[in-house]
């Protein structure tokens, strides 16, 4: 969307943070509202996260006045809170880009700016990254460079980040941590004993009588490291019995501050600049509201998180045309799910905070007592469903592929050596599109596969995805992941009978003799109409076409019949080819010692940029145009 600069007339002549800090403190408010606005414009036009960036502008706008960057270092934890960061340091005008193939990152990335201190598509890295960081600048006599984790948006609930917590409370450093209190990970508090205590925490004299008394006890030899510590425990129990509320944080040696307004831009700066150079390891805890500043985000909670394109006068969000289509893979799984549990009572279903994302909220909000979000905590998901499995429940634990990666040691150590029935449902296998390759399904055939004990399936299209999730709960079946795409199936009457499918066996969808093509999941419907048309193009080819459906075990059937028939193969994933399905059959084809030329498609070894599906499958060869021309060579 283009947009006027008279707009954003303080915005429009900042291309750096040097050229904010240069504003007087007083423009700040106006600048934050400049912010919003140009966000709320143009993700109303090009759709992306929405609402977590909004929340912090003021927040944003603060860190970036008082603090030097990019030499002072800050942090975002998960990239859905930097749209305002992005915008303020060098990339206003290509902000329309965003998300967009070839344009600007979904999240901070280094390789796009120096701005972007560290990858962040994942929660709860920031704190242990900020850590690492803090210690190499003391290393490098770099005394003067701070370090800043913003961590919130739901992220604090992540074990890493209480790992990270743990350490920066035992190791010298100077890190502030900005807990972002959305009402997404820690219940909001309240009263104003508790906003006298940020005053006075805050205050200078406070501060300064504050180091005096503990420089004085230090000349008189009172102040030793053992007696520091009492002292900090016996202030921070003070403040807990002024305070009503026991302080994890202070707990921990880890020096608190707040809660304070998020949304005060003026009082932020004032409060930063007297702890910036506050030595130890310091948090300051900030309430906010998602979406603030545009009334249907602040009321619509995960909706708004990323809803798509919407009127930005109204906030009417702007769907296209669905009747007819078929339905989401995700929707798919979540009636299928709710389906099966009606049926079989000792199925329950667990998510890591992604119940609408995956729609476990269908048997959430029919079975509340059988569904559990646990919260950005992807490997306890893993490992609480292997303690329900453990005493006899069927649980169905629903993580996006790119967030499993979190629970490998989980998959392996506490489901697989017990072989414990607990089906795995990665949803958002292969390509995702927009969100680029912090967010991109790619590795999860790869990893699960060397994992003894563990049935690894991918549907080609809605039915085969309810028979499957029918097959995984049968008795003794042990561990059984089942990965499926972001996005629509190819079946409009999906609701079809189910039954439970032979483990290890798929199915032969056209005999041929020339070229053996299998393939596994839903490329294989695009594989289908390419087959088909080729057959028409060229009735001398015979073309074969099997679809494996599980990737381990492998059928030695098909395989037998494709390699002994046909002269080549093809094979077609929507996951790497290093150690995928396609590395599968070559090691099968080794092994029982037959030769065949393998041309393998699937995602090359190297990280994915963002785009749409369409662009993304173009550029990796699974599109329609790619797959042919693999068959013909």
């Amino acid at each position: 969307m283009v947009q006027d600069s008279k707009d954003y007339p303080l915005l429009e002549h900042i291309d750096t943070p040097e050229q904010l800090r240069q504003l007087p403190l007083e423009q700040l408010p106006q600048v934050c509202d400049e912010l919003r606005r140009m966000i709320i414009n143009e993700v109303a036009d090009n759709p992306g996260h929405f609402a977590s960036s909004l929340g912090v502008v003021e927040l944003t706008v603060a860190l970036h006045y008082v603090y030097n960057t990019p030499y002072d270092r800050i942090l975002w934890d998960v990239g859905h809170q930097a749209y305002g960061h992005k915008i303020l340091t060098g990339r206003r005008d290509a902000f329309a880009t965003n998300r967009r193939f070839g344009g600007i990152k979904p999240f901070p990335s280094p390789e796009e700016s120096e701005y972007d201190a560290f990858t962040a598509g994942h929660a709860s890295n920031s704190i242990s990254a900020a850590l690492g960081m803090a210690l190499a600048a003391k290393a490098h006599d770099e005394t003067d460079r701070h370090v800043v984790a913003v961590i919130g948006d739901g992220a604090m609930s992540g074990g890493l980040a209480f790992e990270g917590l743990n350490n920066a409370a035992n190791t010298p450093n100077d890190v502030l941590i900005i807990l972002n209190d959305n009402n997404m990970s820690i219940d909001r508090s309240v009263g104003g004993m508790k906003s006298l205590l940020h005053k006075l925490q805050t205050n200078p004299i406070y501060n300064r009588l504050r180091y005096k008394a503990s420089q004085k006890l230090l000349s008189w030899g009172w102040m030793s490291e053992a007696r520091k510590k009492s002292i900090l425990r016996f202030n921070n129990s003070l403040k807990s019995f002024l305070n009503h509320q026991q302080n994890m944080f202070e707990g921990m040696d880890i020096r608190y501050f707040g809660p304070a307004d998020g949304h005060d831009v003026i009082d932020l700066v004032k409060t930063l600049r007297i702890i910036k150079d506050m030595s130890g390891p310091k948090l300051l805890h900030i309430h906010t509201i998602k979406g603030k500043g545009f009334e249907p985000a602040e009321q619509g909670g995960a909706l708004w998180h990323a809803p798509g394109k919407f009127d930005p006068h109204t906030g009417a969000l702007i769907r296209s045309d669905e009747s007819g289509l078929p339905p989401k893979f995700q929707d798919v799984f979540g009636h299928t799910l709710l389906e099966l549990a009606r049926v079989n009572q000792r199925i329950v279903g667990v998510t890591p905070a992604m119940p609408t994302g995956c729609s476990m909220n269908i048997m959430m909000e029919a079975m509340p007592e059988r569904a559990y979000d646990v919260g950005i905590a992807e490997g306890h998901a893993v490992t609480f469903s292997a303690g329900m499995a453990k005493d006899g429940l069927v649980p169905f634990c629903n993580i996006y592929s790119s967030f499993a990666q979190r629970a490998f040691d989980n998959i392996i150590h506490d489901v697989c050596i017990s072989r414990l029935n607990v089906v795995l449902c990665l949803d958002r296998a292969g390509l995702v599109g927009e969100d680029g390759p912090t967010h991109h399904g790619a590795f999860d055939l790869a990893y699960l596969r060397p994992i003894p004990n563990i049935v690894v399936a991918a549907p080609m299209d809605e039915h085969e995805l309810r028979h499957l999730m029918f097959t995984a709960q049968q008795p003794d079946c042990g561990p059984f992941a089942i990965r499926y795409p972001r996005g629509r199936g190819s079946q409009p009457d999906w609701q079809c009978p189910m039954h439970a499918l032979p483990i290890g066996r798929g199915r032969r969808l056209k005999e041929g003799t020339d070229v053996a093509v299998l393939t596994l999941g839903p490329i294989g419907v695009t594989a289908c109409k390419v087959i088909r048309q080729l057959q028409t193009e060229n009735p001398d080819l015979s073309i074969a076409h099997y679809d494996m459906r599980y990737l381990k075990p492998l059928d030695d059937l098909l395989l037998t019949e494709a390699a002994t028939r046909c002269q080549r193969i093809v094979t077609i994933e929507d996951g790497v080819r290093t150690g995928g399905f396609g590395s599968a059959v070559l090691e099968w084809l080794a092994d029982h010692r037959i030769n065949r030329p393998v041309t393998r498609l699937g995602l090359p070894d190297r990280f994915v940029e963002h785009g749409s599906i369409t662009e993304l499958h173009h550029l990796c060869g699974l599109d329609a145009e790619g797959i042919k021309r693999a068959i013909l060579q």
